[in-house]
């Protein structure tokens, strides 16, 4: 479902504050992965999902979705392809929209729109039985503002929103990260049920060791610009955290250093 090969980009080349962020990173994911990656600050994590969704493009590589090179294809144009939770529950929807006026505008993403009136009844009731499904109360609060929502709850409607129409692929840039612990293991509860339900191949970034061991099927661990950890299956889910730091110390080595994953 998406293949890169030999991808680099280096920020500010030429100068003093020059910066490898990818380094000839090479990875693939079958169709159904669900993917977790780690990594140390600045290994070019959050930089990776920046090339796949077409921020910038790579300095040198091919990045491939379900057979389309996409490698030089403009941001809004491969949005189609792709669904995408960031870090900030601010980001991903509109706040002084209603939330059917949100997941109405997901719904209608890449997608001709006429002068047709706006939701019909069909949708609100897809709409409310998607709601019904996060546990969260949010069926019975359609026409509310979604500036209005507290952190989890905005994150709920924007994985909803990511996944309505199915992507070929799904990013989670630390989506849980600005949220509080119980909070964020309610978020990722939701996730592995619309990933499971919907068999989306999806890469999630995460800073917490062990919900990158927890959740998906395959964990990659990333050091300046590569990947030096890949492992899934049942050697994944045997990991402990004391294993995770091994691997990358043999792969790297050097020790691991994140405060914020150490700390989690």
């Amino acid at each position: 479902m998406l293949e890169i090969k030999n991808i680099t980009k280096t920020f500010n080349p030429g100068t003093v504050n020059e910066k490898v962020a990818l380094n000839d990173l090479s990875l693939t994911l079958k169709d159904g992965d669900f993917v977790t990656v780690i990594g140390g600050n600045g290994a070019g994590k959050s930089t990776l999902l920046n090339a796949i969704s077409g921020v910038w493009k790579p300095d040198c590589g091919t990045i491939t979705i379900d057979g389309n090179d996409i490698t030089g294809m403009p941001e809004y144009k491969r949005a189609k392809f792709l669904g995408r939770v960031f870090q900030d529950p601010l980001m991903g929807t509109a706040a002084g929209m209603m939330i059917e006026e949100n997941l109405a505008l997901a719904k209608r993403r890449g997608k001709k729109r006429g002068l047709r009136w706006g939701i019909t009844k069909a949708e609100r009731a897809e709409y409310v039985r998607m709601l019904s499904s996060l546990d969260l109360g949010l069926e019975n609060r359609l026409t509310s503002k979604v500036g209005l929502l507290s952190g989890g709850q905005r994150q709920a409607v924007t994985l909803l929103m990511a996944s309505l129409n199915q992507p070929k692929l799904l990013l989670l840039d630390e989506h849980t990260a600005a949220l509080d612990p119980k909070t964020a293991a309610k978020v990722l509860e939701i996730t592995d049920r619309i990933v499971t339900e919907n068999k989306l191949t999806t890469v999630m970034i995460t800073h917490n060791m062990k919900d990158a061991i927890a959740h998906g099927n395959r964990l990659i661990m990333m050091h300046e610009g590569r990947v030096i950890v890949d492992v899934e299956g049942e050697e994944k889910s045997k990991l402990t955290v004391e294993d995770l730091l091994g691997l990358f110390t043999k792969a790297s080595g050097k020790e691991f250093a994140s405060d914020r994953a150490m700390l989690s």
